[in-house]
């Protein structure tokens, strides 16, 4: 894959030649996360600092926030985690220069706010005059021995230098040639002749000799079990394999799956309770510093930290997998607030992403054991009902392929569908037999990446296609259907169109056509 270019510069005081970015991203080498998007810091700072504390490395996290960037609330999720996990090697150090972008930041110079909310958040806190110099190494001596510490520090945006000093506009902005003259002139020859020397710091990585060994499975055909419970049975049996493997829950782990892995490795679960944002940062840190990291909470309260996950795919992380449970209409009473419609859509979009949907036990514990060897972001996505177990133990869902469950020379259809849909495609396909319509059921548990060559033949063997998700119907499974083959043969996608109400899983399945009735009345039309 090509790359977009990027700027080079020299840094004359080490000689080295690096990719500078408008912000930092991992194609600087020392960078580990991706930053830009404020109130991101602290919680991958706070995961940095459990990978230290789970690796034995006695070493301090410093975490430099904006003033501004404290109106964030993730900030203070984070801060409420770093206290309750008594994040003793963590440091944050607050810029207050009280200039925002466009006016002036809301508490101007007045750090006695800031510390008085870290300190009610269980930190140490300390104000300091951010230019006394002999202020600053005291204070960071004394840091980080007693929980988290927050430093302070009020400073003067462009001390020493007329024209800047303590002036608004010139957030993200460049000095002339001129102007850096000037400035270079005004601060005298310590600033003009300063020189960095270059410290080559060695890079912690864990050793891991060889891949986990293959899960064991057992599951007796025919038997209901909801993916969500198979994808807790899969992560658990993975966390007493790999010493790598952490999870962390967002106070749902009894309906997650993932309650046996916080009791089987308690010091590789973390409980996020219900700050989704700082969960996600915090994995992130972890991931960057060579966990298989694994978070877990429902599919609509993951929305919310989209935009971590968005920073997450330009992080580059080995290993960040995100489970939600509970997703689409199927869930039943608890309404339109909880179902999640738009969660595949979310994780297709990012540009480096894998989604993959199971539809029952066998295929919820291999899809998680195969994004736990996989690299980058995966996304899994579980339900909430019971759904009979159709494959058999040994059974392989490599990434990137699919499952042709039925198929004969004459097939009229081809219906494609997965999760808790395939189920409802596999009872329409009775029905259509019962009709003298053959059709092709095809399980698409990756949807990306999709399996373009199976869905292509079907295309080009059958009449066309009918897909159906549990999913609005933009931007899902039928989205990628159709933008595989839709050349090839007629797509019609079934998908959740109108805002849904409660009700019960089947009586929601048929209200908003994505039931056997529904797919069996769409199949049956096109096949005619």
């Amino acid at each position: 894959m090509r790359r977009a270019p990027f700027r080079k510069t020299r840094c004359r005081c080490a000689g080295w030649t690096v990719p500078l970015e408008g912000h930092p991203t991992p194609n600087n080498p020392w960078v580990k996360v991706a930053t830009g998007s404020l109130g991101q810091g602290l919680p991958a700072a706070n995961g940095m600092a459990l990978a230290n504390r789970l690796d034995g490395i006695d070493a301090r996290i410093y975490c430099l926030l904006g003033d501004g960037e404290c109106s964030e609330g993730s900030v203070w999720e984070a801060a409420q985690f770093a206290a309750l996990n008594h994040l003793a090697n963590l440091v944050a150090i607050v810029d207050v220069n009280g200039l925002g972008q466009s006016e002036d930041a809301p508490y101007h110079h007045d750090t006695s706010v800031f510390a008085r909310r870290f300190a009610a958040f269980g930190w140490r806190t300390f104000e300091i005059d951010g230019h006394d110099m002999a202020a600053v190494v005291d204070t960071l001596d004394q840091a980080g021995s007693e929980g988290p510490t927050a430093i302070i520090a009020r400073t003067v945006k462009g001390k020493g230098v007329s024209f800047l000093e303590g002036a608004s506009g010139w957030h993200g902005k460049a000095l002339s040639r001129e102007e850096m003259q000037k400035a270079l002139a005004e601060l005298g020859e310590a600033a003009a002749g300063a020189r960095v020397e270059p410290r080559r710091i060695g890079q912690f990585r864990p050793h891991r000799s060889k891949p986990p060994a293959r899960l064991q499975v057992d599951y007796e055909a025919g038997k209901e079990v909801a993916t969500r419970e198979a994808f807790g049975n899969a992560l658990a049996k993975l966390g007493a394999m790999d010493p790598e493997v952490v999870a962390l829950d967002g106070d749902v782990k009894n309906s997650t799956g993932t309650e046996e892995f916080a009791k089987r490795c308690p010091e590789r679960f973390f409980e996020c309770f219900i700050a989704e944002q700082n969960m996600v940062g915090t994995t992130l840190g972890l991931a960057a510093c060579g966990k298989v990291a694994f978070v877990t909470t429902f599919a609509c309260f993951l929305t919310r930290a989209y935009d971590f996950i968005r920073m997450a795919m330009y992080s580059r992380p080995a290993h960040l997998i995100l489970c939600r449970s509970h997703a689409g209409i199927s869930i039943g009473e608890d309404g339109p607030s909880q179902m999640g419609l738009e969660d595949i859509a979310m994780m297709r979009a990012l540009i480096d992403s894998t989604v993959l949907y199971p539809c029952d036990a066998v295929s919820a514990e291999r899809l998680t054991e195969a994004a736990a060897r996989a690299q980058g972001i995966v996304y899994i996505r579980t339900t909430r009902p019971k759904t009979p177990v159709i494959y058999a133990n040994d059974a392989e869902f490599p990434i990137g392929g699919s499952k042709v469950l039925r198929k004969s020379s004459k097939d009229r259809v081809a219906i494609v569908a997965a999760g808790i849909t395939l189920h409802e495609a596999l009872a329409a396909y009775d029905d259509l037999q019962r009709k003298g319509i053959e059709a092709r059921v095809i399980d698409a548990y990756s949807v990306k990446p999709l399996d373009e060559k199976t869905l292509a033949t079907a295309a080009r063997e059958t009449a066309g296609v009918v897909v159906v998700e549990d999913h609005a119907v933009d931007g899902g499974l039928g989205e990628a259907v159709a933008g595989a083959i839709g050349p090839l043969a007629p797509v019609h996608r079934l998908g959740v169109a109108t805002l849904p109400r409660s009700g019960t899983k089947d009586q929601l399945l048929d209200r908003y056509g994505i039931s056997r009735r529904a797919i069996e009345a769409t199949a049956a039309k096109l096949a005619a």
